[in-house]
């Protein structure tokens, strides 16, 4: 397939699409500006600065992983544009960036939709001096405008598994077109550079993972950590459930209750399972499917409302069995609250969650058996003794209380999670560098 017939598919296809993402945004909330004038490239105000540098960052994870690059592109003075596709990218890019956002040094916008007029006027209004896709946002009509206006791309922290090299090569000299107009691409290991280059890139370079540059805010760990001091029993977070894993979990957590209770022990009385949605459309559906089950449980927002550390928040957690973590942005302080951190995401066909985050904490990590977007950090991750690769969800809680009991290995775990994590920081610094030395076209890049 070509860009031609890819076009006249996307037009053909696009009312679907946009019912598609009216659901979506119904089912989760927020503003998702699905059919705003800017998901179209028509703006009613002029941009904030000429020639910002655009980082585009489509959901929760990529903004997550692409703070570090853009705190360092406003520390060197760089105007930023942000741009997202989801409701939950763009609400943690103003929470972590509203500083800048108030002092006009960074602006946020919606990804326009890939039709070639749509895309060539958000070149256009904001004429970036180059633009960053963070790890695999890959769409043909973007690419091709931003070579006609002159803008050169980047592909950073750039994952690719066998999975999308398969669907990309059966797509066509569409894809691979895409890939070969990025002026660089700098994949997270070997095997996605090698991937990568199947399908079509040029200048592929290994840099890393931004990830593992993170920079998590001291208060929270702080304040996590003090909270979990506090109270008479271990936690076992359970972060980043995904579709369908909730009830496994909250199904597990039942069955490893009642398993203690029939050999005369009480579970409850010694660990606090926190329970954490990724998507906050689920968080109102995981507290229903609580008291189904009939598990006592106390809502994180609540503590927030009682007060962190205070009286009221440790008595509130004294007589529940789990911790349902229904706010945004504190996955660092539910780490630090944390003994043991089950990463989920991976007990579904999910492709699994990032564990370096917990890693960075200092947390011992425990994943499912599906971890293929994260596949390679989770192998070395095993390899250097700070993570456990579980079956499925009752050996995964299972595995989790045995380390409590274990406070010498748990230790062990902890910091070579932390000694891993800052061994492969550098990314960052590694994409900035070819930055700042000023992109140049590879050989043979004709204007599209």
């Amino acid at each position: 397939m070509n860009r031609f017939f890819y076009t006249a598919l996307v037009r053909l296809l696009s009312p679907g699409l946009l019912g598609w993402m009216a659901l979506r945004a119904r089912r989760s909330g927020g503003d998702w500006g699905v059919c705003a004038g800017a998901r179209f490239g028509r703006y009613a105000a002029p941009a904030q600065s000429r020639s910002p540098v655009w980082v585009h960052a489509v959901s929760l994870g990529e903004t997550r992983a692409a703070q570090p690059l853009i705190q360092a592109l406003l520390d060197q003075d760089f105007p930023v544009l942000l741009t997202h596709m989801t409701v939950t990218g763009r609400a943690e890019g103003q929470r972590a960036f509203a500083e800048a956002i108030a002092q006009g040094r960074l602006e946020q916008q919606w990804l326009p939709y890939d039709f070639p007029g749509a895309t060539s006027r958000f070149m256009t209004h904001y004429s970036p001096r180059a633009g960053i896709l963070i790890e695999r946002e890959v769409w043909p009509n973007l690419l091709a405008s931003a070579r006609r206006h002159g803008v050169p791309m980047i592909l950073a922290s750039a994952r690719f598994s066998d999975h999308a090299l398969r669907q990309s090569l059966r797509i066509g000299s569409v894809m691979r077109d895409a890939y070969a107009s990025f002026h660089a691409v700098y994949a997270q290991t070997l095997h996605d550079a090698q991937r990568l280059e199947q399908a079509g890139a040029v200048a592929v370079r290994v840099s890393g993972n931004f990830k593992f540059d993170i920079s998590l805010p001291a208060d929270k760990i702080q304040r996590g950590r003090e909270f979990g001091a506090g109270l008479a029993r271990k936690v076992i977070a359970i972060a980043s459930t995904r579709e369908g894993e909730d009830a496994l979990f909250i199904a597990a957590i039942d069955r490893l209750i009642k398993r203690a209770q029939n050999h005369g022990k009480d579970i409850a009385d010694r660990v606090l399972f926190c329970l954490i949605p990724r998507h906050p459309e689920r968080f109102d559906e995981a507290a229903e499917q609580l008291k189904q089950a009939r598990l006592p449980f106390v809502r994180r927002s609540e503590l927030i409302e009682a007060g962190d550390c205070s009286s009221t928040a440790f008595h509130a957690c004294e007589n529940v069995a789990v911790l349902l973590g229904d706010t945004l942005g504190e996955m660092p302080w539910y780490y630090a609250t944390s003994q043991v951190a089950i990463v989920a995401g991976s007990f579904e066909p999910l492709g699994g969650q990032n564990l370096i985050e917990a890693c960075a904490v200092g947390v011992p990590v425990i994943v499912g058996p599906h971890t293929r977007n994260f596949e390679q950090a989770v192998v070395d991750a095993m390899d250097e003794g700070a993570a456990l690769r579980a079956p499925n969800v009752d050996a995964a809680l299972q595995m989790a209380v045995q380390l409590l009991d274990e406070p010498q290995r748990l230790a062990r775990m902890g910091e070579a999670g932390a000694h891993w994590v800052q061994k492969h920081t550098g990314a960052v610094a590694r994409v900035l560098g070819g930055l700042n030395e000023g992109v140049r076209p590879h050989e043979g890049s004709d204007p599209l």
